[in-house]
């Protein structure tokens, strides 16, 4: 008897069984399938980190109200896009991504900005704040109109700031603060030319202290992104995400929400 048949049936056997273990595999779920979005609808809720002490984003109302703010009033317009709601986890900023790494929530909204180092270990849904900084002077002063006019004046800085850095780099001397309030209230009292710092912390200042008689002088051209952050390989709620930001910015929800905190849109 011929070995060649038996031989190739053989061969034919063990290819068939290849193909099917290969078929198998390919039409199984992969390890690593996405069920973010899934994961989200079928709990109904989308959880939230979030600091809950950084106002105007997230904070308690009078200190111990309810939690609210722009971040706050965006994930929850955002939650109830996606067919779900919101619920908040407060945490402090220190231990908010490693947080978002232990899977304690879905995502993030915080004010975090995306930056290349940001982005290669986690996802970002499209940016809801855009802002940029800016130069505060008396609203009397027009020495000063673009960051090239620092030079040899004298601005009010925390000293671990950005903001910092980018007056010493235009050329001012830096006077030391603690923070925000401390700065202004040196700018109002003639102690200093100018203030560098955030557009939206000046924007929250100037809606709520109208008549503080300050104006923006300047301002960058680089913008910074803020989003809401999400693990690594969370594609399906990215997506889902974007597409609410999105419909929320076409019917005007984006913007309302703006405005009620800082008296314009900051959401693009």
């Amino acid at each position: 008897m011929s070995l060649t048949k038996p031989r190739k049936l053989l061969a034919i056997g063990l290819l068939l069984s290849l193909g099917l273990a290969v078929a198998g595999c390919s039409s199984s779920p992969a390890s690593g399938t996405d069920s973010s979005l899934s994961d989200v609808t079928s709990k109904g809720e989308l959880v939230v980190a979030t600091e809950g002490t950084y106002k105007p984003f997230s904070y308690h109302e009078g200190g111990s109200g309810a939690l609210t703010g722009y971040d706050v009033e965006i994930a929850e317009a955002v939650a109830a896009k996606l067919g779900v709601k919101a619920k908040f986890q407060e945490t402090q900023f220190d231990g908010i991504l490693a947080g978002l790494d232990a899977k304690r929530f879905d995502v993030v909204a915080n004010q975090i900005s995306i930056n290349p180092d940001r982005e290669k270990k986690y996802d970002f849904s499209k940016p809801y704040t855009v802002s940029s900084g800016v130069i505060v002077v008396k609203a009397s002063n027009d020495s000063i109109k673009s960051f090239d006019d620092l030079k040899g004046k004298t601005t009010a800085q925390s000293l671990t700031s950005n903001w910092y850095k980018l007056a010493q780099q235009s050329g001012a001397t830096v006077q030391s603060v603690e923070g925000w309030a401390q700065s202004v209230a040196l700018l109002q009292q003639d102690r200093v030319d100018a203030v560098v710092n955030d557009k939206l912390t000046y924007l929250d200042f100037a809606k709520n202290t109208p008549n503080a008689g300050l104006k923006i002088a300047a301002e960058t051209t680089d913008k910074s992104l803020s989003a809401f952050t999400l693990r690594k390989g969370s594609t399906a709620l990215t997506e889902a995400i974007n597409k609410a930001l999105a419909d929320l910015s076409a019917d005007g929800t984006l913007s309302k929400i703006s405005k009620k905190y800082f008296g314009t849109d900051v959401s693009k």
